[in-house]
């Protein structure tokens, strides 16, 4: 076996291993994804109970929280 011959099938090893790192990470972001779609969803529904059950605090806390914010962006 040569050094061309050599060098080639390094090239293609490293390539297979690159590519497989590659299919790895996507796979993992993919399920990464889904938990925090799945996270959101139950934070969203967690958030909407609370409002039902408690709306003049809810809406005391957005209130505030719109004060807040106001007062923060206008700099003053």
């Amino acid at each position: 076996m040569d050094i061309t011959e050599k060098a080639s099938n390094y090239a293609h090893d490293v390539a297979d291993k690159i590519a497989n790192a590659s299919n790895q990470a996507a796979e993992t972001i993919e399920e990464k994804g889904e938990q925090l779609i799945d996270a959101e969803q139950r934070l969203m529904k967690n958030c909407q109970g609370y409002v039902r059950t408690n709306p003049v605090t809810s809406l005391a806390i957005a209130a505030a929280t719109g004060f807040l914010l106001s007062r923060l962006i206008s700099g003053r």
